[in-house]
């Protein structure tokens, strides 16, 4: 082939390339148009579970703490009064330990009889946290079939009875 000839053969094929390319020029908006909205959905959720976890492991900790701090001696006039006491002084404690995730956490102490013949007293620290009315992200439509309405923890410690008074 002649060095003119191999001109116009190029000429000629350029044409089809320049109208292949102006057919997908508007493809790759097109299909980002149709997958971000999947992966944006992904990272949410990824985000939305992640704080999720990172309040209820708060909880527990706090709700832990608290309990820890029923160990500690309340004045009082009978075993029920110091039992009473020191589920104050937990959820107190459990109070000052929730992160700003929680703050509106509901703490409900407790004591019962536990242990080998029910020797022992327990006092328990209830904590929740209502996720439906204080979300920490706001809720996508699709994800609030997944999302808990609430979050909870407990802590038991467990005193022996000679030494609560």
């Amino acid at each position: 082939m002649t060095p003119a000839a191999t001109r116009r053969a190029c000429l000629q094929r350029q044409p089809i390339r320049t109208r292949r390319a102006g057919v997908q020029r508007g493809a790759t908006a097109v299909e980002f148009a149709l997958v971000f909205p999947l992966f944006f959905m992904i990272l949410y959720a990824i985000i939305t579970f992640s704080l999720i976890l990172v309040a209820q492991q708060n909880l527990t900790m706090a709700a832990e703490e608290g309990a820890r701090a029923a160990l500690n001696w309340q004045s009082n006039t009978s075993l029920q009064t110091a039992l009473t006491n020191r589920g104050n002084a937990a959820c107190a404690a459990a109070k000052l330990v929730a992160a700003k995730l929680v703050q509106s956490a509901q703490c409900t102490p407790s004591s019962s009889t536990c242990g080998p013949g029910g020797a022992m007293q327990c006092v328990n620290v209830l904590l929740t946290y209502n996720y439906q009315a204080n979300p920490i992200v706001p809720i996508l439509p699709l994800l609030g079939i997944v999302v808990p309405k609430s979050l909870s923890s407990t802590a038991t410690v467990q005193l022996n009875p000679e030494n609560i008074q």
